[in-house]
């Protein structure tokens, strides 16, 4: 059996998922995107797990597809159409997930892991970190929703720039873009990280899991659309018992469970 290209470590709350293949500089192998759909789902279903980490081994983060298994010629044409829709199968989940992600990125962050790393909530990069929308330079599209999900952060008239260029984009342009959310020290991002990601261990996962499923679909739906669901999703978390424990500490003079700033 061939050895596991996804680590998963959950541990105070937090659940770290490691791409672990540095010979090709964590690469989306097909069994990398195989456990990851995996990983993804199991990390969803784990209600112990209250923010994600995302990260790679070995000072690369992701350097985008298998280039190896992208030279093969024997499969056909809807053969490759079906091998981009079964990405679509967990990328979503990820995309969606009712928890808050980081991505600590260090190294190249190209392709389709470019893709991986914009589907965070926050990004945080070392100086040595770059981000590419490679495909335009082996004559390709964005694909694992780079083309939704790059246009939300950076504008479309960048967006367009940054995949019809496929340049490199260093870390310090990425940060004044939007992409990135802070820059820190290679030996300090995980711990960054980590501590990033502990910031919400106090937060209710109810409330933050459906504004960021509401937020998600800003782009999307019209005011109405957004103000019924955030009726819906207030009702909801009113009758959480996260919220009636807020509203008696709030009674009795008590410190609320969740401040980011003392976290901080």
């Amino acid at each position: 059996m061939s050895e596991s290209t996804v680590l998963l470590d959950i541990s105070e709350g937090i659940a770290q998922i490691t791409l672990n293949h540095p010979k090709s500089r964590n690469a989306l192998s097909l069994q990398m995107r195989e456990e990851l759909g995996a990983v993804v789902a199991q990390v969803r279903d784990d209600e112990s797990v209250q923010a994600v980490l995302l990260t790679g081994a070995s000072g690369a983060f992701c350097s985008g597809g298998d280039i190896t298994s992208m030279l093969d010629t024997s499969q056909g044409g809807m053969a490759w159409r079906e091998r981009i829709r079964r990405l679509h199968r967990w990328f979503p989940e990820l995309v969606n997930l009712e928890k808050p992600v980081i991505a600590a990125v260090d190294g190249p962050a190209f392709g389709a892991g470019f893709s991986l790393a914009l589907a965070a909530d926050f990004i945080l990069a070392t100086p040595r970190t770059s981000f590419c929308a490679v495909f335009g330079r082996m004559g390709l599209v964005p694909d694992l929703g780079a083309m939704h999900l790059l246009p939300r952060i950076v504008g479309l008239q960048r967006a367009k720039e940054l995949v019809f260029s496929a340049r490199t984009v260093p870390a310090e342009e990425a940060k004044a873009l939007g992409i990135v959310y802070n820059i820190v020290s290679e030996a300090d991002l995980l711990a960054q990280a980590r501590a990033l990601a502990a910031r919400f261990g106090n937060a209710s996962t109810a409330a933050l899991g459906m504004t960021k499923s509401i937020m998600n679909q800003a782009f999307q739906l019209d005011a109405h659309a957004m103000a019924e669901m955030e009726a819906y999703a207030q009702t909801v978390c009113r009758s959480t018992a996260y919220h009636q424990q807020a509203v008696e500490r709030f009674k009795a003079k008590e410190p609320v469970r969740f401040d980011w700033d003392r976290r901080g």
